[in-house]
This record gives C-alpha cells, structure tokens and sequence, in this order.
C-alpha cells in the first residue's frame, strides 16, 4: 500500500513535534555495588602464635607420575608439572641413568616394590597425610604405607654417615614459614614414576607456608652435586581436608602392579 506525499509529510511533522514535547534524556546508570571479596579464613595459629599446620593434607596434581609436564598417556594422566622453569639440571652422565630408570620404571621404582617414597616424594604422593604440630617436633603421619616423618624443631642433624629412606629432618622457623633441612639419604628412591632420581648426597630444604586457614604452600630445594649441575625447586599447594568425620584409612600396596593401576585423577574416589 503506498501513502501519498502529504500524509507522509504529515506523519513526520507529527513525529518531530512529539519529540520535542518528550525529549530524549540520559538515564544515569544506577551505581554497581561491588560483589563481595571472597573471605580467606584466618591463618589458625598455635598458644606460642605460630602459624598451627595441623591438620589432613593432600597435594592435588600429577607429579608422582612426571614431576615435569608431561602430555598423558597409558597409565599416566597429563600434568603441568612442579618443576620452577620445568627444567632439571641433570649432569651429563646422569641423562642415560635417568632413560634407563623410565624404561625399566615398572620393576626398578621403589613405588613399584612398595618401599617407602622418600623425601621429597612422600609428599605429593596421591594420598592424605597428618601434621601434628608442636614446639619441640612436627610429625608427618601418610596414609600411604602408614609412613611417618619426625621433623625436630631446632636441634642439630644426626652426625653421619647414615643412609635413610625418608632421610633426616630438622626443622626450624623464619618467620611463620617452616624449613625443614632434609640430609643423610639412601639412594635408592626417585622423584617420581619418570626415573629422575637422586643420589645418595641428596639434600633437601623444605618450606612450608600457611597461606590462609585450608591452603599450604610448599616448596623443595633440590640439591645433589653427583647428578646435577645446580640446585632446582619444585613448587606446590597442599589442601586441607575439610570433610566432616575426615581421617587416614589403611591403604594395601601391591608389588609390581603400576601398569595394572587405572588413570585415576589426584584425589579423585579416595572417600
């Protein structure tokens, strides 16, 4: 249908004229009330005010398996890695120790033989684990293989030589983080599933910071002159169990069954 020139002329006029009657005016925007920030639940501190690490923790990631990143493959989910730079400084002549020990993993990893992990190991192993915190001695207390560590506040290493599985540690503080020095190793324990591995002139340096109430930093000071070059840090967050009725159940190794396991992820059906 067509309208004629005058109407439409018209109907424009009439338009323009309510505009004017009604003008456009900006509606200022209502102010945006910022979401809360989210709450960190204090750090819970001991009667002599040091931060209090007691408590179930579980470290949630994939460095059992590959300490480095790694993509996943058969019995191995795929992980970002701990590793600072993702970059071990093996020496030369450890690198084919280190091909030999991931092509014969399945019978020469002392997680295969259910021995005990080692240090730092035994910490990312894909269990909870209890601290019990107090000012004379912290003990570290593993679902896996009921293992347990004895970290004694301010007091000299045993004098060596002397070979360990879960080596010699000795704790002290600075500031509300906890160091932990870790020496008098066997060396007969890897880092993980991949072969990196150590000798017996393994010393570790722990560092354990609560960084609100349920989340734990932790850090790992590698150093070994027999197989690398220069020291190397890993780094990682330990979670507080929060679960009511929460505990450290019995878990059954079983020798020589790591390609047997499924790809399970960190954590995952533990309760």
């Amino acid at each position: 249908m067509q309208i004629a020139s005058h109407h439409l002329g018209w109907l424009v006029a009439s338009c323009a004229g309510a505009l004017a009657l009604f003008p456009l005016v900006a509606t200022p925007a209502a102010p945006q009330t910022p979401a809360p920030a989210a709450q960190a639940r204090p750090v819970p501190r001991t009667a002599d005010g040091k931060p209090d690490m007691s408590g179930i923790w579980q470290a949630m990631n994939t460095a059992n398996y590959d300490i480095q990143a790694h993509s996943a493959k058969r019995g191995v989910p795929a992980g970002l890695g701990v590793v600072d730079s993702n970059d071990l400084p093996y020496q030369p002549s450890a690198l084919a120790r280190k091909a030999e020990n991931a092509k014969n993993r399945a019978d020469a990893d002392t997680e295969a033989k259910c021995f005990l992990p080692g240090v730092p190991r035994i910490m990312y192993m894909p269990h909870p684990f209890q601290i019990v915190q107090t000012p004379k001695m912290t003990m570290m207390l593993f679902e896996y293989l009921h293992a347990t560590r004895n970290v004694y506040m301010d007091t000299p290493h045993l004098r060596g030589p002397i070979e360990f599985w879960m080596g010699d540690s000795r704790g002290r503080w600075e500031g509300d983080t906890l160091v932990v020095d870790a020496v008098h190793f066997n060396d007969q324990t890897w880092f993980d599933r991949a072969g990196n591995f150590h000798s017996d002139a393994l010393h570790v340096v722990e560092r354990y910071t609560l960084t609100d109430r349920d989340h734990l930093g932790y850090t790992a000071t590698i150093e070994d002159p027999k197989v690398f070059t220069r020291p190397w840090t890993m780094n990682m967050v330990f979670y507080r169990h929060t679960e009511p009725n929460f505990q450290l159940l019995d878990f059954e190794c079983y020798a020589f069954a790591l390609d047997d396991e499924p790809i399970v992820p960190p954590g995952a059906g533990q309760r």
